[in-house]
């Protein structure tokens, strides 16, 4: 018999969704105070006269119902439309170091922002500024950095394309592409890995395909926590008998067994639809390796095909007209030994040759992934790798078949897509040219960790944040602290208040905007934004509620008043007009990005339009014309098979979170309730290291990286079913162990999902280091921040 659980802990033997999903729905409004407006709110989202929900990028359905959201969309819908709100009372009685102790849950829970604030230094209180006097100081302070490039400009995926395209036109004027986007720290490993295999640096399904897939491999991502809404198509996938294969450190319960709230049999019968047809639990840092094996198993089967005459497992006549590089990727293949393959991804030979001979028996793959693929050293060869397996039986540019990159942020793909990028292509700098008459700056500017080091180090000045949490999402968040505040100027453009905002320049500013959900009236009357999903879908956005204050101003509102205050007529741009109708704005994207032809007339039909996809087209714009097979040397991503004692950590989310947001303390799936600071450890290691359930440990970066203010302390051991030498804990309360530098060469990409760390008994003279995180009630690294 087990010993009593830790406190909070239970094992959680429910299936994903079902009543727990309806009642946290109903928890989340009530919470926010919306209980009614809450749920008619719900019934506007994802819909075609509605907005697009704030939560994840997955797509509509062609044929929306009246319950187009799921569970965490809905939290995130209660989160941004609450009742609860901020102002000059609540800054008046609370100073920033009183803020800063408080959780980041509870900075975020206390409401919207509703006047425009400027930091105080002599009284350490946020104060209430007008407008007028923000954007005249913001304009001065931008004006007064000596160089543009020593400016820095960020953006979160929940701005619109019209947003961030007229914010890179600004950012572009002013004479920067210091564009740090939170796609940096997610799919960048994307966008820079498939444009080389493929030509285009997005997925290549639609939503239509997984109507016509027979196998599904899904590799590195939770869509129970974060895209829920992608259970209904695997649900559907499973049940007309495809086949889901799973790639993943830990057992995730939506992709094991999954009861639709929408299912009037499974809700009654209280039963559940099985999701996973194969549950391979690869170790953490070990996908290259499965990716490699399967592919050898498929080289293999071919071969022995070919000399029985029987089916090749290989499609030979695409592989000759689509694609380059086949010989030296095979020859890569067979140098990789099996046994290095096993020890690499810890799965078994059988079971990937398992794995090879049901995708040699596929007649249609889609190849699903996450940040499990994407946020590691090699984040973007293992994207490359995935793409490989993929051209080798040609599922890519047919029904049912292709890659399928799960972004998520709901619009981080749009932002990207209309300009928001540090590395612009000669093509879309020519293009601002033309339309605009300007020379825009041709030099790479800053990702984000490229940003953070520039900060750190005291070469930025300011830094203008539309949305997001920096400071907390990133890598390193001690030297993005140390970073925020070496600046003369900070900008926060923000819904809700965040712990970034708590990290003062000599001069900083926080300027509340519109939600998703809220009426957006201009001058020109209502107006509507357009979001691109993660398959290239792009529609209409329209909020209705009512702002939560006449001072909340719209994003493309306070970029266009920034721009006029900072430019001071440079460019001879017309900002007021493109504030005033959002059509116009809409006018000049499709003048600059010709795949967005009659622009205006497209989003106004139900559903939107959809962007051309030249890899689903089997038009490969790369440099040799083909699909590359992209070879990747070995299997390891660092040394740690070779140190004991070393494990890899893995971050993940709760499931009452979104990015940073913390909706609330528990993750129901994982069986952990009201608390946090857990660390995931299967009962195997615990015995090997010498601990049991329960025990309180600090947790410090190993290797290379091993520095002294790397180490989170006091964290539960909590046992979980994990590959050995394979540990997990919540982000961003480990942010403090990624170090700045534990990033993609390629990309840029944090390491978040591969942390090589040792684990030591709790106490000590460890946390006497200053800038030691400790992950408890307070948590989410505030103590390495202050």
């Amino acid at each position: 018999m087990r010993n009593k659980r830790p406190d909070g802990i239970v094992d959680y033997t429910g299936p994903a969704g079902g009543w727990g999903a309806l009642k946290a729905v109903a928890t989340s409004l009530k919470a926010q105070q919306i209980v009614v407006r809450g749920g008619q709110t719900l019934l506007k989202s994802n819909q075609p006269d509605g907005f697009d929900c704030p939560s994840c990028a997955w797509p509509d359905p062609k044929h929306t119902s009246s319950f187009e959201f799921c569970e965490n969309g809905a939290k995130a819908v209660a989160w941004e439309s609450t009742a609860k709100l901020i102002g000059a009372d609540f800054f008046a009685k609370h100073s920033v170091a009183e803020i800063w102790k408080q959780s980041d849950h509870w900075i975020e829970d206390q409401g919207r922002v509703t006047e425009p604030l400027r930091y105080n230094a002599a009284t350490d209180h946020y104060e209430v500024v007008t407008w007028a006097e923000a954007m005249s100081a913001i304009g001065a302070g931008l004006a007064a950095v000596p160089d543009p490039n020593q400016a820095e400009f960020y953006t979160s995926g929940r701005c619109s394309n019209e947003a961030a395209f007229l914010y890179q036109l600004f950012v572009r004027l002013y004479g920067t592409n210091n564009f740090p986007d939170c796609s940096n720290m997610c799919h960048e490993a994307t966008s820079v890995g498939l444009p080389k295999s493929i030509g285009i640096g997005k997925g290549t399904v639609s939503l239509e395909d997984f109507d016509h897939a027979d196998l599904i491999l899904s590799i590195g991502h939770n869509p129970g926590t974060n895209h829920p809404r992608m259970m209904a198509t695997l649900r559907e996938v499973s049940r007309r008998g495809g086949k889901i294969i799973v790639f993943n450190p830990l057992k995730e319960r939506s992709l094991e067994r999954f009861e639709s709230p929408q299912s009037v049999v499974e809700m009654a019968t209280m039963s559940a639809t099985q999701i996973a047809s194969s549950y391979l639990q690869v170790k953490v840092g070990g996908d290259a390796a499965a990716l490699k094996g399967i592919a050898k198993a498929l080289v293999a089967l071919d071969e022995a095909a070919r000399a029985s005459g029987g089916e090749p497992a290989l499609d030979h006549a695409f592989i000759a007209e689509h694609t380059d590089g086949l010989e030296p990727y095979i020859a890569d293949l067979a140098r990789t030994d099996w046994a290095d393959i096993e020890q690499a991804s810890g799965l078994r030979r059988a079971d990937l040759e398992d794995v090879a001979r049901i995708y040699a028996s596929s007649k249609a793959t889609i190849a699903c992934y996450g940040m499990g693929i994407t946020q590691h050293r090699t984040g973007t060869s293992n994207v490359q790798q995935l793409a490989n397996l993929l051209l080798l039986r040609g599922n890519m540019g047919r029904p049912g078949a292709g890659i399928c990159p799960l972004r998520g942020h709901s619009n981080v793909q749009g932002d990207r897509t209309v300009g928001i990028t540090e590395r612009p292509m000669p093509l879309l700098l020519d293009q601002m040219k033309k339309v605009f008459n300007f020379e825009p700056p041709r030099e790479h500017g800053h990702s984000v960790v490229e940003s953070i080091a520039a900060m750190r180090d005291g070469k930025a000045k300011a830094i203008v944040c539309l949305g997001g949490n920096l400071a907390i999402a990133s890598s390193d968040p001690q030297a993005c602290a140390e970073g925020f505040r070496n600046l003369d100027l900070a900008v926060h453009i923000t819904t809700k208040l965040n712990r970034t905002m708590l990290l003062m320049a000599k001069d900083t500013y926080i300027l509340p905007c519109l939600g998703r959900t809220e009426l957006d009236t201009q001058a020109g009357g209502p107006q509507s934004v357009t979001v691109e999903d993660s398959m290239s879908m792009v529609h209409a956005s329209r909020g209705f509620l009512m702002p939560p204050g006449e001072n909340v101003k719209s994003e493309i509102w306070i970029v266009g008043e920034i721009a006029k205050a900072t430019l001071k007529g440079k460019g001879d741009i017309d900002w007021d007009a493109y504030v005033a109708n959002y059509d116009l704005i809409r006018d000049k994207i499709e003048a600059v990005f010709p795949d967005f032809a009659d622009y205006n007339a497209r989003i106004r039909k139900p559903g939107g339009f959809h962007l051309p996809n030249s890899a689903a087209m089997r038009i490969w714009k790369t440099s040799s014309g083909k699909a590359n097979f992209i070879v990747a040397e070995g299997i390891e991503e660092d040394e740690t098979a070779n140190a004991p004692d070393v494990l890899r950590l893995t971050t993940l989310r709760a499931h009452d979170q979104y990015n940073t947001t913390v909706y609330s303390l528990d993750d129901r799936y994982r069986g952990v309730f009201g608390r946090r600071d857990i660390l995931f450890m299967n009962e195997r290691d615990m015995a090997r290291l010498g601990y049991a359930e329960g025990d309180v440990v600090d947790v410090a970066t190993a290797l290379q990286y091993a520095h002294p203010d790397r180490v989170v302390q006091k964290l539960t051991l909590v046992r979980y079913a994990l590959p050995d030498g394979c540990i997990a804990s919540y982000y961003p309360e480990t942010q403090p162990l990624i170090a700045l530098e534990d990033h993609d060469p390629q990309s840029f990409t944090p390491s978040y999902k591969s942390v090589p760390v040792t684990v030591r008994r709790a106490g000590g003279d460890v946390g006497a280091e200053r800038g030691v995180a400790r992950a408890g009630v307070v948590g989410q690294s505030q103590a390495a921040m202050a």
